[in-house]
């Protein structure tokens, strides 16, 4: 039987560039869609996946991710004395009890396969995940939960896994499903787990192996540090945790999970936006007044 998850690493050492000038203050990852930041929504989901302890990898200005995942206590006693029940309720679950949290700082944004080595003392010899908060996935059931399910079954590394159409291969790491003969849709239906036999990090269109991408959620071995130790810069100049898993695969089994759900690019301003619409209409409080507006707008 695999060695259980219990650990999530979450890079948010980024600068949220995309985002400026909003974020020249705030982190990216504190950016609300509709009630809660970005980061509640991935730490819910880790919790959800049966998570214990959170790994935040965090860099210059990020503070803010720390105060707002610590406890508040003038808050909750003013919520307390005025009988908002609900508000001190959701308070006070944004970080549930027994589940602990640490922080180690990444020096300075030099990738995501750096900001994962950066937590590789807290993670130490145990399998982890890692959960990115740019990518928000709305699914019935968590996807890091569909995954360590699958997990639980086969062990290894694991891969999110969602298809994008062949003209965006060049903005995401896009694997080649063993047996593949590099056409499309070669991953089977949402819900299907399968072999990877490669990985590549941002490839044309016309050189990508398929059209399979992989999103912001994986699980990995311990081993992945050893790849990652002195690992060079890729794609983009950064170092790539791709070229990591590129290199363990050829001595550990990698495969990827067709998540069920749907997932949203909240690294982008579109993405963003379209998360607000989607969470918000469902949303108890919004989504009756939103979906009128919407009917209002000459579209």
């Amino acid at each position: 039987m695999p060695k259980p998850v219990t650990k999530a690493v979450f890079p948010v050492g980024g600068l949220g560039t995309r985002f400026l000038p909003a974020t020249k203050a705030m982190p990216k990852e504190m950016l609300p869609v509709v009630d809660k930041p970005l980061i509640q929504y991935v730490v819910d989901e880790a919790v959800k996946a049966g998570i214990e302890e959170l790994i935040f990898v965090t860099g210059k200005g990020k503070t803010a991710i720390e105060d707002y995942l610590d406890q508040a206590p003038e808050l909750e006693a003013m919520l307390e004395g005025r009988g908002k029940e609900d508000l001190l309720a959701a308070l006070r679950d944004s970080v549930p009890a027994g589940v602990t949290i640490a922080y180690t700082r990444q020096p300075e944004p030099l990738g995501l396969g750096h900001a994962v080595w950066c937590a590789r003392k807290l993670v130490g010899d145990e399998p982890f995940a890692v959960l990115l908060a740019d990518d928000l996935i709305k699914s019935d059931v968590p996807c890091l939960k569909q995954m360590i399910d699958a997990y639980s079954e086969v062990g290894g590394n694991m891969l999110a896994i969602m298809e994008v159409p062949r003209e965006d291969t060049r903005r995401y790491g896009v694997v080649k499903p063993l047996d593949s003969t590099g056409g499309d849709n070669t991953g089977g239906e949402p819900g299907d787990l399968f072999r990877v036999d490669g990985i590549v990090e941002k490839p044309d269109p016309a050189e990508a192996p398929s059209n399979l991408a992989v999103v912001g959620r994986y699980i990995l071995q311990p081993e992945i540090f050893g790849f990652l130790e002195g690992q060079r810069k890729g794609a983009g100049g950064e170092v790539q945790l791709t070229d990591a898993i590129a290199t363990l695969m050829d001595r550990q089994e990698l495969r990827g999970l067709r998540f069920e759900g749907t997932r949203y690019d909240c690294g982008s301003k579109l993405g963003y936006m379209k998360a607000n619409v989607a969470f918000g209409l469902e949303h108890a409080d919004t989504g009756a007044g939103l979906r009128d507006f919407i009917k209002t707008l000459d579209l």
